[in-house]
């Protein structure tokens, strides 16, 4: 796991995005990597199959095609492939920059969690330009309240129902975008507090956001004050 601790003093509030599906469409690198594993090690892997449900760590999707004892060694043997298949064809989602561009105009800070190998992340964010603040990974589902706690997350968004997961277990506000494999419905249904239909109606919406905060901690000051009045 990628973690650096959110400096002590640094009040600004934290959103929190997932990687795959969410900000970066990793399908096709992905695909290219599964087919070079499979003809390196010949292995029949349904890589349409394993590509239409990414979201949980490698190691699960590998468990299927690899027994046990040989599951380490494909992944090592991927991780070394990806660099070279998966980069170049992984383009970034609609509205993905402009997300993260949007909590920093608003004063907030970024913070990429995602179940992806942390090295394989910061490549696909370096390529891409998309550059969040902090990056965290190596972590799925409930793990990923780790780093949205270290951080001070106050929204994670997501596409997967892992990601929702993630938020309700670090008391963070669940987004879900439908971009991945779960609709809209089934997203609000497993927990999410807010879903859009992608990343470009996430900046309309955390502006809104952020102002029914400040709103209510001014209404909070406003009633602390009158208290001790």
């Amino acid at each position: 796991m990628t973690l650096r601790s959110r400096p002590a003093d640094d009040a600004r509030f934290t959103v929190g995005f997932d990687l795959d599906m969410t900000l970066i469409d990793s399908r096709p690198g992905i695909a290219a990597t599964y087919r070079w594993l499979a003809a390196e090690t010949g292995t029949d892997i349904d890589v349409d199959l394993a590509v239409s449900r990414l979201g949980p760590p490698l190691a699960q999707e590998l468990a299927h095609w690899f027994p046990e004892e040989r599951v380490a060694e494909a992944i090592a043997l991927y991780r070394s492939a990806y660099p070279a298949h998966a980069i170049a064809p992984t383009t970034a989602l609609p509205g993905a920059r402009e997300a993260v561009a949007a909590v920093r105009a608003l004063g907030g800070r970024a913070v990429v969690v995602t179940a992806k190998h942390g090295p394989s992340a910061r490549l696909h964010l370096d390529h891409l330009g998309i550059e969040p603040d902090e990056l965290a990974g190596d972590l799925w589902a409930e793990g990923k309240a780790v780093a949205l706690r270290e951080h001070g997350a106050s929204v994670y968004v997501g596409d997967h129902l892992g990601d929702v997961r993630g938020a309700r277990a670090a008391g963070a506000l669940s987004v879900a975008v439908a971009t991945g494999p779960y609709g809209a419905d089934e997203l609000r249904a497993a927990g999410a507090d807010v879903a859009l239909a992608d990343l470009t109606a996430f900046p309309r919406w955390l502006r809104g956001y952020r102002a029914g905060a400040e709103e209510d901690g001014a209404e909070d000051d406003g009633a602390a004050a009158e208290a001790r009045a």
